[in-house]
């Protein structure tokens, strides 16, 4: 019990230090971006098809799937930027009243393959939307852009982070009347890519299907822990 109570008096003793401490301090965050064109494009598509039997439904979206990786490797995607992405088989079930009873019935079999394509030339990527199309293709499900070396915009995004939180600690400290001593911890919150209109977007040339490429945008969150000087 004595060793408890002396325990919980070293505690209470401890608390104003650390307060003291806290208040010794200035946490603040900075958001940085760096935008640039794109230079790659990420595409999901695939096909989906249905038949009477599984075996069927599989055996036409495979031959349909071969057919769409022949034309990508025509358009002159490499066999590493082509990836499968979602493969299923699915059963079509027909609902229906009979003699006042619910009946569920099979009546068929939808299977569906879908890929993810890097296109590594962003001038090419409304023609190979067009040929895929032709080959077959029938799903769309998304279309993306980035960068294929990203680490030089997201170096820029970081340091644009920390000259935003630099500002806001001058700024605050300034109007506190403190004075800011040495950093204490930086620590990064993450950044990601996310799309941005240009004002006249860039069109893929010569194909069937107008793309935009835009511009494409990295962010990244910094904050800084100052101590406060005298």
């Amino acid at each position: 019990m004595k060793n408890v109570i002396v325990i919980v008096l070293l505690w209470c003793l401890a608390l104003p230090a650390l307060a003291e401490d806290d208040a010794g301090r200035l946490t603040v965050s900075g958001t940085g971006y760096a935008t640039g064109a794109p230079d790659m494009a990420t595409l999901t598509l695939g096909v989906t098809q249905q038949e009477k039997t599984a075996g069927e439904a599989l055996a036409a979206a495979s031959a349909a799937t071969l057919k769409i990786l022949e034309a990508l490797k025509a358009a002159g995607i490499a066999d590493k930027d082509m990836q499968t992405s979602q493969l299923t088989l699915n059963p079509q079930w027909n609902y229906r009243n009979s003699s006042g009873q619910d009946v569920n019935e099979i009546t068929g079999y939808v299977a569906s393959n879908l890929l993810n394509v890097r296109i590594r030339e962003i001038g090419e990527v409304g023609a190979v939307l067009d040929r895929v199309a032709q080959s077959g293709a029938n799903e769309f499900r998304g279309l993306s852009f980035g960068f294929a070396e990203p680490q030089g915009k997201e170096d820029e995004a970081r340091m644009a982070a920390i000259k935003d939180a630099r500002r806001k600690a001058d700024l605050m400290a300034e109007a506190a009347g403190v004075t800011l001593a040495r950093i204490v911890s930086i620590s990064e919150a993450g950044g990601q890519g996310r799309p941005i209109m240009m004002a006249e977007a860039r069109m893929a040339a010569d194909s069937a299907v107008p793309v935009a490429s835009g511009e494409v945008s990295l962010q990244s969150t910094v904050t800084l822990v100052f101590e406060l000087g005298d």
